[in-house]
């Protein structure tokens, strides 16, 4: 099994049984030992992973990490664990503690869903405050699996992920900041980009008005830029193509996505510019999870504008109602169930990104 199955699959496994795990030595059990075994580490052999690793802290001694991994009879990465349900965000003291003390160049800090990676990059042999990388079983990226396949025990090399933790570490900060501001603009951030149409004085008054059109703005660039590098990629024969794949395929029955046989008179089916609009967006949404994004295709019906993975009616990831005068987005669960939701704006389908994720990432 390819390694970014063994993830899905270590993924599905986590949303299946969390709610079963009481116990921080049940997330070990369940979570985190299965995550060492998938990175190559024999979680059985003692002389490679070390649970209850001893780190002498000064005067303190018989300190213990949950685990540590070793290389050469070396320790490579510290494991500190912590229950599922547990913010990491003031767990971090003890890792700290005990990589100041240890050869290891790398700390792990995890309740079992999120993986936080840290390092010495501000000062050696000093843990930083904050990770480089992070990894989320619940929501992650394909990009992101592959910088976790670095710390499998096959491609495992201290060099080359140091070469690559100072860039992460910035530029995950800098998009941090960037989301930051353009969720909730400071003043400075709204002042910089308003100065240049505003002539006048700022007070709060203004400020406030102002930023909430400069987060309008940036979600209609982000919107836009999307849309417009979807379309080129899907070039100018979209409805030409939509129109042929109505014709000789049947469309996803609702409220179970079943093959059914159903004749869709050509001249009866009329693609509109806001269900194409539509399937930008979703292609947008899931266009940072998919490797090849012309996978998702639209098909067009009598009743329903439909989003399928692979151009297999078995595989719908959403639908469009928009033939009357309310709009409805359709999302279907794990047993291809489907439930409508009223939009009040196209931009709505946004609301519903991680629906149409998980739909995807069923098959």
């Amino acid at each position: 099994m390819d390694f970014k199955d063994q993830i899905k699959q270590l993924s599905d496994r986590v949303v299946k049984l969390k709610e079963n795990i009481l116990t921080e030595e049940a997330t070990k059990t369940a979570f985190i030992m299965p995550m060492i075994q998938t990175l190559g580490y024999d979680v059985f052999d003692p002389t490679e992973v070390v649970p209850e690793f001893t780190c002498d802290l000064g005067i303190k001694k018989g300190e213990k990490i949950d685990y540590a991994i070793h290389k050469d009879g070396q320790p490579i990465i510290l494991i500190e664990c912590k229950h599922w349900k547990e913010d990491l965000n003031s767990h971090n003291g003890q890792l700290f503690r005990y990589f100041h003390v240890s050869n290891a160049r790398f700390g792990i800090l995890t309740n079992g869903i999120v993986y936080r990676f840290y390092t010495d990059l501000v000062e050696k042999n000093k843990m930083d405050e904050k990770p480089f990388f992070e990894f989320n079983l619940e929501k992650y990226r394909e990009s992101q699996v592959e910088k976790l396949r670095e710390f499998h025990k096959s491609y495992f090399d201290v060099d080359t992920i140091l070469n690559t933790a100072s860039e992460l570490k910035y530029t995950n900060e800098i998009r941090n900041a960037i989301v930051q501001e353009v969720n909730n603009p400071s003043d400075e951030f709204v002042k910089y980009f308003a100065r240049p149409v505003y002539p006048g004085r700022f007070n709060d008054v203004t400020l406030e008005q102002f930023r909430a059109i400069v987060k309008q703005a940036f979600a209609q660039y982000a919107n836009d830029y999307m849309n417009e590098r979807l379309k080129s990629a899907i070039g100018s024969d979209a409805v030409v193509e939509n129109r042929a794949e109505a014709k000789a395929e049947s469309p996803v029955q609702s409220p179970r996505a079943e093959e059914v046989q159903t004749d869709e008179p050509e001249n009866k089916i009329t693609t509109t510019d806001e269900e194409l609009q539509g399937f930008y967006i979703v292609r947008a949404i899931l266009y940072p999870e998919i490797d090849d994004i012309t996978r998702v295709v639209q098909r067009d019906t009598q009743s329903y504008f439909g989003i399928l993975l692979d151009d297999n009616n078995r595989k719908p990831i959403c639908r469009l109602h928009f033939n009357s005068s309310n709009k409805y987005i359709e999302t279907f669960d794990a047993d291809k169930k489907g439930t409508k939701h009223l939009l009040e704006s196209l931009n709505d389908i946004y609301k519903y990104r991680d629906e149409i994720i998980s739909a995807y990432k069923m098959y």
